[in-house]
């Protein structure tokens, strides 16, 4: 049975009251799991929020958090419920979620992934340089030249949701998917671009493919990007494709990292 537990207005800070954060709503998922509704908007703001809840929770190591599993505009939190009751769980979260005005959020980190766009890796660029009446290299300059947030992770393992990509670029889905797409493989799908974390069926337009694994059940963490980091993608040659490709394999490539400028948030 699902209950949902409202806050009430006397366990909000003056802070809160104003335009930083809006008014959690928690909600028992089952019972090993707590659902914390943080906005029901989808923007840099709210991820910026999520990621701010989640960095106090991890900084006041709350015994009996299992994990913490960030969505578009929500936080569903798992617990072992023979170390913490529910309800004592939910106090210490609106504790948490009390002092945020107070706290800082840590840089984010910018991880680089190498395409290699066209030709057998993006038989499907031609397209979407047809559509919309672009070259491909304009459609290669529209694709790489921003930051994209990860906001979240889902479909297949690894498989990161993202937001930035260029309105110049968009093309729908493709009529017919495919029974197979490599992993690695970077496609469009309207307004979203991402990347396929294994081989699996898809139907977007597939523009290039990294030679990086997003997800590998060999190592720890198994998956390469988490929600609340961007990556930027950067265009490579064939031959620089097959170097990284034999680093990757043999855990010999370092993967590009940078800083990104703080949130405002």
């Amino acid at each position: 049975m699902r209950i949902d537990y409202y806050i009430p207005t006397v366990f909000l800070s003056k802070q809160r009251r104003g335009a930083m954060f809006k008014q959690f709503k928690y909600i028992y998922s089952g019972d090993k799991a707590i659902l914390i509704e943080i906005d029901n908007q989808i923007n840099e703001n709210t991820i910026a929020v999520i990621r701010r809840f989640m960095q106090a929770i991890e900084h006041n190591s709350i015994s009996g958090i299992v994990e913490m599993i960030p969505t578009y505009t929500a936080l569903l939190i798992t617990y072992d419920p023979l170390v913490i009751d529910p309800d004592d769980l939910i106090k210490q979260l609106v504790n948490i979620e009390n002092t945020l005005s107070n706290s800082r959020l840590d840089y984010a980190e910018r991880v680089h992934i190498p395409v290699l766009y066209g030709g057998e890796m993006g038989e499907d660029i031609e397209h979407v340089a047809q559509v919309n009446n672009l070259s491909i290299d304009e459609v290669i300059q529209e694709h790489s030249g921003v930051d994209y947030l990860v906001y979240m992770l889902g479909f297949t393992p690894g498989f990161p949701y993202l937001g930035g990509m260029s309105h110049k670029i968009e093309t729908p889905r493709r009529k017919d998917p495919r029974l197979k797409v490599s992993k690695g493989s970077v496609g469009i799908a309207g307004s979203q671009t991402g990347i396929y974390s294994i081989d699996s069926p898809g139907g977007w337009q597939i523009i290039g493919r990294t030679p990086l694994q997003l997800f590998d059940i060999n190592t720890a963490p198994p998956v390469l990007l988490h929600a609340g980091q961007y990556i930027r993608f950067e265009a490579i040659t064939l031959e620089e494709y097959k170097k990284i490709e034999v680093e990757v394999q043999s855990g010999t490539y370092t993967i590009k990292r940078s800083k990104k400028e703080k949130s405002l948030v």
